[in-house]
């Protein structure tokens, strides 16, 4: 089931970085004008993951209990919630465009361009999402596939829309959302036909005591909203702390981040395969197959993004100097590839019990260690560390902070699942 989503995971994170590429090669203003709308685009993204998380969980517990009629209509609910919600949100942010920009500092020369760029990135945005609650319902019939697949062809094709569209249409930088419009709109021609003709998705709410539904979709999704929305806020935090040791800090931390990301794409589609598993069997009450296939989990995840680590250690001196021509940027990254790597296996254990603690219904537990990893292990470890020895100093804190959060994150999950067996336990003899 993982290895759909991890070559889907990874065919996004390539169409990302190739429509970049092209609207950098149309000059800096392009370019600002894109970095404008990445904050409303990751509050977009943790709106739809926070409602996927909990599609996941719930509809795929409900299959556990064999109450499949419930499972399709829950279906059709998140599609009617989600794409809804976001079409709200879509439209909030267009009517308010003009004090957003000027709460983000955007130039007046600046203006014209973003304005004509949001209309189909919006529309984009909101496509985007439809299609995401359609994969969600897939995976939560355990069908990592048909997403998998559909992640890597509407990718494939925005790319090669993105090159027709800006260059050889020379709608410039609109041409970049209409591009993402299209593949994603083509996407969900392919999706939803799939879903109505499997019933995964029906429309018939009157037999789904909807307010309680919904009060359990929010239950789940509201507190994985907020734990999607902390990476970004820790992340600037983060950045300005480096920012303190100079524009080559800055960039050898970019840097570093970006091959981060390229270093867990494993784990990430781990954390979409797992949940429908994990779900099923709660809803069938088997508490001993859960502890077996999280075991599991986590201890690939640990040998795995340690081999990772030690191969960025042993390649630090080679890939710094791939990445930059700078001296001082080399070394920045090169003294970041010999420590930060190591803790790989930590924060992917951690991100792991995040997606577990959801699909287990521990929504505010979930909530709660991502919150710690930021703000207790992660972010206090590199202000330490910086305190004791500069940049360097503040990388051996990420390595340090990563580890602990890690421990920390595995202790919440068993001490949920002590909790959870003791209340299947006191129910079972109710």
């Amino acid at each position: 089931m993982t290895w759909p989503m991890l070559f889907g995971v990874l065919s996004l994170m390539t169409f990302q970085l190739a429509d970049s590429a092209f609207i950098g090669q149309l000059g800096r203003d392009p370019l600002a004008a894109l970095g404008f709308t990445l904050p409303m685009q990751q509050l977009i993204i943790g709106l739809q993951v926070g409602l996927g998380i909990a599609t996941t969980a719930i509809i795929s517990r409900t299959l556990g209990e064999g109450d499949e009629q419930r499972s399709h209509r829950l279906g059709g609910l998140v599609i009617t919630v989600g794409g809804t919600l976001v079409l709200v949100l879509c439209l909030s942010l267009w009517l308010l465009q003009g004090q957003i920009m000027a709460a983000l500092g955007a130039e007046d020369s600046l203006l014209p361009l973003i304005r004509s760029y949001w209309v189909p990135w919006l529309i984009a945005a909101w496509t985007g999402a439809f299609l995401y609650f359609g994969y969600s319902v897939c995976r939560s019939h355990g069908d990592t596939k048909l997403p998998g697949y559909m992640m890597m062809a509407t990718s494939l094709l925005n790319i090669g829309l993105d090159y027709l569209y800006i260059f050889i249409f020379d709608w410039g930088l609109p041409g970049a959302g209409w591009a993402t419009v299209t593949s994603f709109a083509l996407g969900c021609l392919v999706i939803y036909p799939a879903l109505f003709n499997r019933g995964w998705a029906r429309f018939d709410f009157r037999q789904l005591a909807l307010f309680d539904s919904l009060k359990q979709l929010n239950r789940i999704m509201a507190p994985a909203m907020v734990s999607q929305l902390m990476p970004p806020l820790s992340a600037m935090l983060a950045t300005a702390l480096v920012a303190g040791f100079g524009s080559a800090a800055v960039a050898a931390w970019g840097l570093g981040t970006r091959l981060e990301f390229f270093s867990i794409v494993v784990v990430l589609a781990l954390t979409m395969s797992m949940p429908p598993m994990i779900g099923r069997m709660l809803g069938a009450n088997d508490i001993g197959q859960i502890r077996k296939l999280v075991r599991i989990a986590v201890r690939f995840v640990v040998v795995w993004q340690l081999a990772i680590g030690v191969t960025w250690v042993v390649a630090s001196g080679l890939v710094s100097d791939l990445f930059s021509s700078d001296q001082s940027v080399q070394s920045v990254l090169e003294g970041y590839l010999l420590r930060v790597p190591l803790s790989y296996s930590g924060l992917g254990v951690c991100m792991l019990m995040v997606s577990v603690c959801n699909a287990l219904g521990l929504a505010m537990r979930a909530l709660l260690v991502s919150t710690l990893r930021l703000f207790l292990c992660f972010l206090p470890a590199l202000w330490i560390g910086s305190q004791l020895n500069g940049i360097f100093g503040l990388m051996s804190g990420a390595l340090i902070g990563n580890l602990f959060a890690g421990a920390m994150a595995y202790s919440f999950y068993r001490a949920g699942m002590r909790q959870l067996t003791a209340s299947k336990h006191a129910s079972a003899k109710a």
